[in-house]
Order: structure tokens, then C-alpha cells, then sequence
């Protein structure tokens, strides 16, 4: 089966019933997981990030389609074979330390799952020692750190240079968010990618690990 196409509009809507329904027919006709995966889900959401960095599509659209996107993958998971269920690259992410808000840390976590990667979500109030602990302990290959006040952002210069004592900033990307952060001051505090939006943070996480 390779026409894709009723469930990449499903997914994109948010069309949970037809979605698993395609999914499920995929599955019977013999499709290839990955196939499944990468032409029917990843696809969708690849769009979905690209409706939402344009304008076209908004967050309440955008949870949707990840929802729907993330049963389908629970349907499919028990068919995975062991070589085919490569990850992307194992993100770790979570809301710097006094820092309690998490829709835009959940919305990107989200978008980069739906995308393939791993996510380890240390969700808020994340001290820069948490960081660096959890990302000794994981290996990832990208801390992604989100801040939605000012007055917190500097948690994550602290958070980069936790990662430095710890040996290991030079094994991982960091990528940075949030709605005060901005370009120059992820080149400040040394931050490999600044990303404004859930969309841009996927394509920005590919851009870094240098996958399309």
C-alpha cells in the first residue's frame, strides 16, 4: 500500500476514528511499518508544522493532529521490528528552573514526537543540575530548554554551562525557545539553535542533527 493520502488528510484534521481506521487497513494490507510511519504520519505532521509556522492551522488544530498522530503510532507500535523502529535523535527538554509554564514546551515536544524523535520530557522548573544529570544519564542528542519569562532566562546560560562542567556539552546540540528568547541571545549564552515556534523547532532540530 503506498497512497497515504486519506490518512495524511485524517491526521491533519484530527480526524481520530478515520485516521485509526486507515492506520488499521494500512496494517492489514500487508503496508511496511515504516512506510506506515514515515509516508502516513510523519508526513502529515512535517505539514502540520508547516500550516502552523504559516498561520494557517492553530495550536488547538496542532494538539489535535499530534494526538491523533500519537494513537496511531500506539496501534502500529506492536508491529514494529526491532531495526524498524529507528528514532531520529533522543531529545531531552523540559522549562528552565522558576520557570512553571509548559504549553509551548508541550506543543514542541509534541510536534518533534510526531516528527520521530525520542523525547524525554523533564517538564518545569528544571534546575540547570537536572540538565545536566538527566543528560549524562541519557545521552541525548539535543537539550532543548524552554523559558517564558524573562526574569528566567538566564537559567539557561546557567543550564549551557552546567552542561559544560559536566563534560558533555560538546556531545549535545541545545536548542532554545519561549516567548521572550530570541536569536541573539541564544548566540549569547552559546545556544546552537533558537527556534520561535513548535513548527521551526522541528525543522531546526533536523537542521542540527543535519537529517531531512
Amino acid at each position: 500500500m503506498n497512497d497515504f493520502k486519506a490518512l495524511n488528510e485524517a491526521v491533519i484534521k484530527g480526524d481520530h476514528d478515520k485516521a485509526m481506521a486507515e492506520t488499521r487497513s494500512a496494517i492489514e494490507a500487508g503496508g511496511n511499518v515504516s512506510d506506515i510511519v514515515d509516508k502516513g504520519l510523519i508526513a502529515a505532521m512535517d505539514e502540520v508544522g508547516e500550516r502552523f509556522s504559516k498561520g494557517s492551522m492553530f495550536v488547538p488544530q496542532m494538539l489535535r493532529s499530534a494526538k491523533t498522530m500519537k494513537e496511531c503510532m500506539e496501534l502500529l507500535q506492536p508491529h514494529f521490528q526491532e531495526s524498524e523502529a529507528i528514532s531520529k535523535g533522543k531529545v531531552l527538554i523540559g522549562t528552565v528552573k522558576g520557570d512553571l509554564h509548559d504549553i509551548g514546551k508541550n506543543l514542541v515536544s509534541m510536534m518533534m514526537e510526531g516528527a520521530g524523535f525520542t523525547i524525554t520530557d523533564l517538564g518545569v522548573d528544571v534546575s540547570p543540575e537536572k540538565f545536566a544529570e538527566e543528560a549524562q544519564k541519557i545521552g541525548p542528542n539535543i537539550v532543548a530548554m524552554s523559558a517564558l519569562l524573562s526574569t528566567t532566562m538566564p537559567s539557561m546560560r546557567q543550564t549551557i554551562e552546567a552542561l559544560q562542567q559536566a563534560g558533555i556539552r560538546d556531545k549535545v546540540k541545545v536548542m532554545i525557545g519561549g516567548a521572550p528568547v530570541t536569536e541573539k541571545y541564544a548566540q549569547e549564552v552559546n545556544a546552537d539553535s533558537y527556534a520561535s515556534d513548535a513548527g521551526s523547532a522541528v525543522t531546526k532540530a533536523k537542521k542540527l542533527l543535519g537529517i531531512s
